[in-house]
């Protein structure tokens, strides 16, 4: 049966996190009165994208990011805003929006733990991960949820692994295979720490010479012949 264990992100690799955000961020800044513009956007994106790499990177803890991205974001733009507030109510918003999976992740999901042990690995919040899982019918499909917040540390860290690693009955490297959409995050925590991977490329990316993952697929049902037939 060759793989065992699937470890899958979320955002972006079962959840259509992109859609969700879109939803949630348009009607956080409209409840505070703020017009959604491209300004707008774009400064909220390269502070979130700047504060997540640090994160990742292990220069700042998760509640640094989560408490100042919106704050650093309107700061940009003249306005001085409560970053705690914006926070929870964006969680409120995220946890609530539409959980769309991406295209194929149910039936995927559903047919492969019918011959696998599924598990979540995610540099996400506990509360609204789970919820959002519960919300787009995948919950069931998993083993367990490893999320970084609930951890302390994050992929790519082998510290993450490690925990993960740890809190998997019979966990065995040779049976486990990472799947997600991030180089820097699951295709490169999973490869040092020894594991197989798999890189959901839907753009046709190009992966840079340090980090080549196992295997490299375009959608979900590319995992049937990687999975069923051994590796």
């Amino acid at each position: 049966m060759g793989y065992k264990l699937l470890l899958f992100d979320l955002d972006d690799t079962l959840l259509d996190f992109g859609a969700n955000e879109t939803e949630s961020l348009n009607r956080l800044f409209g409840q505070y009165g703020h017009a959604v513009s491209d300004e707008l956007l774009q400064a909220y994106h390269a502070v979130n994208k700047q504060l997540w790499g640090a994160y990742e990177n292990g220069t700042i803890a998760l509640d640094a990011v989560l408490n100042s991205r919106f704050s650093e974001t309107m700061l940009r733009l003249g306005n001085v805003v409560d970053g705690i507030e914006w926070e929870n109510q964006y969680r409120e918003l995220l946890g609530g929006g539409d959980q769309l999976p991406m295209e194929g992740a149910l039936e995927v999901c559903r047919r492969l733990s019918e011959t696998h042990r599924l598990f979540v690995v995610t540099n996400g919040i506990t509360r609204t991960q789970i919820k959002r899982l519960k919300q787009s019918g995948l919950h069931d499909y998993f083993e367990a949820i490893f999320d970084s917040q609930s951890i302390g540390h994050q992929k790519p860290s082998r510290l993450f692994f490690d925990y993960v690693a740890a809190n998997i009955r019979d966990f065995a490297i040779e049976d486990a295979l990472v799947i997600g959409d991030s180089l820097n995050t699951d295709i490169k925590g999973g490869l040092q720490f020894g594991l197989h991977t798999c890189w959901i490329n839907r753009k046709g990316q190009s992966s840079p010479p340090d980090i080549r993952s196992t295997y490299t697929i375009a959608s979900l049902t590319e995992l049937y012949a990687i999975c069923e037939a051994g590796h």
